[in-house]
């Protein structure tokens, strides 16, 4: 459907990339809202995180990195689902009904089920895993410069979202403290620096970062100090990650 814009300038509201943009918004924010409202799923997110890690610094192989991966996003999903069937209940049963209530239940413990489940599977990978370290000594694993950058760019977005669930504000990578945009920016910035090692490389990408950051205040999507915390938590994620993996 054509529409015009305040310049009187007609464009199609319908083209494939405006709707995907605006998909992906609305995804991200019904992440961000379950993660404000249901304390289990910023749980689950510290949990996906600290396994993250863990897996990392034991140096677990692929596949038991894929076997664990799909697991904690089970989790995720689980949770997600069980909080949309929460809402979708309350809406057709506003009132008090035994049955609204045993459908919750039931979708609760599938999550429970699900939680379980992917506890018993890290459990059953990581067990050798800890037994070296038992018998050799703590080890931190060496990964490539592309496996830490994954990394880092999972971390800056899961602290990103838990971040603005706790202050309430904003969406993922639109307004609030911090700034999404900015914390991922800088952190290629710094995931570029490490993996070309060439000052070229690394000034162009700050350069696009700056403007990046720049360009939220300009638009007034952040404050000043929303870009500033952006970067720093985007970069310092990641240089710390850099530092402690490769």
């Amino acid at each position: 459907m054509p529409v015009h814009n305040s310049s009187g300038v007609y464009w199609q509201d319908d083209l494939p990339l405006r709707k995907f943009i605006e998909s992906t918004n609305n995804a991200i924010e019904g992440i961000l809202h379950t993660a404000r409202t249901q304390r289990h799923l910023r749980y689950h997110l510290y949990a996906a995180a600290a396994v993250l890690i863990i897996t990392y610094i034991l140096g677990i192989d692929r596949t038991d990195f894929l076997i664990i991966s799909i697991a904690v996003i089970l989790v995720l999903l689980s949770e997600m689902f069980n909080t949309a069937f929460e809402y979708v209940v309350d809406m057709l049963s506003p009132e008090y009904s035994e049955k609204a209530r045993i459908a919750k239940d039931i979708a609760a413990g599938a999550v429970f089920i699900t939680a379980f489940g992917a506890v018993v599977v890290g459990y059953i990978i990581l067990f050798p895993y800890f037994e070296i370290i038992f018998r050799t000594g703590i080890h931190i694993s060496k990964h490539s410069k592309e496996e830490v950058a994954l990394i880092s760019t999972i971390l800056v977005l899961i602290s990103i979202v838990v971040i603005k669930a706790y202050l309430g504000k904003g969406h993922p990578l639109r307004g609030g403290m911090p700034s999404g945009h900015a914390a991922i920016a800088f952190s290629f910035w710094v995931a570029v620096t490490y993996i070309t090692e060439n000052f070229n490389a690394s000034l162009f990408c700050f350069t696009l970062a700056v403007l990046i950051a720049q360009s939220r205040v300009a638009v007034k999507a952040h404050s000043p100090l929303e870009v500033v915390v952006g970067a720093i938590l985007g970069a310092g994620i990641t240089f710390l990650l850099f530092k402690v993996f490769y």
